[in-house]
């Protein structure tokens, strides 16, 4: 527990920092450094950008590591799959030998654990989805599944403005269909850190739910999340469970 409130309290130091492209971990005390952070509390205390800054190693002149490692971060938040090496050395500082070690620690990040991980609750959509938290914009995060509610891939739909992102039913159900996937579940982040839902995501909710329910594919679950917690439409009732043909066992159970 102690190492835990250590890593947010350090979280929060790095988010209050205003960075520049001359500033980086160095400026930072040496405990709260994402290095040590990650020898004393392990890297899931660490948010996506200090993971990044990591296996960068080091900034290029004028831009420090941790710049480096936030414009990589905003350029994989908007890909569906893995960039090429060409595409992402068009990243000012990033040389071949940073883009080789990124895509080989996505690739090998994607064959060893992106699949088959079954979600039975909001709970395990939020595991999958909570590091998008500190983001500073809202992201929109679509997680298709097979007929067991296993997972097939987790992909950023839309990055929006500060507090709204604006999203249609096509571009969410897009990349599920493509994957044949039975079931999807939607959730995105409040940068204010509020779950209360507004009315703009009321209304996507039934979109997406009616859009789902066209196309044959069970609409899990939309969640509403900051760094502490989320807010589950299911789990308040206000997404009907689908009602399983006679006879078969139901995936529903527990979906609390």
């Amino acid at each position: 527990m102690e190492c835990n409130y250590e890593a947010s309290q350090a979280c929060a130091v790095v988010r209050d920092v205003k960075e520049t492209p001359y500033s980086g971990p160095l400026s930072l005390p040496k405990e709260d450094r994402p290095r040590e952070r990650l020898i004393r509390c392990g890297p899931e205390s660490l948010p996506d950008e200090a993971l990044l800054s990591i296996i960068l190693v080091s900034g290029v002149r004028g831009k420090s590591v941790t710049f480096l490692a936030r414009e990589l971060l905003e350029r994989l938040d908007r890909e569906k799959s893995i960039p090429p090496v060409s595409e992402l050395c068009r990243l000012g500082g990033m040389g071949v030998s940073k883009a080789c070690a990124v895509a080989a620690m996505l690739e090998f990040g994607r064959r060893k654990w992106a699949g088959g991980r079954r979600i039975r609750n909001p709970s395990d959509i939020y595991s999958l989805v909570k590091h998008h938290a500190d983001r500073r914009q809202e992201r929109l995060i679509c997680l298709s599944l097979n007929g067991a509610h296993e997972l097939i891939a987790s992909r950023v739909v839309t990055v929006g403005l500060v507090n709204r992102t604006i999203v249609h039913p096509r571009e969410v159900f897009a990349d599920p269909i493509l994957d044949r996937a039975a079931a999807v579940a939607v959730a995105h982040n409040h940068p204010s850190g509020s779950l209360r839902p507004s009315g703009e995501d009321n209304e996507i909710t039934w979109k997406l739910k009616m859009a789902a329910d066209i196309l044959g594919i069970a609409f899990l679950d939309h969640l509403i999340f900051s760094e502490t917690f989320y807010f589950s439409y299911r789990k308040e009732g206000l997404i009907k469970e689908p009602v399983e043909p006679k006879g078969q066992s139901s995936l529903w159970n527990g979906w609390m």
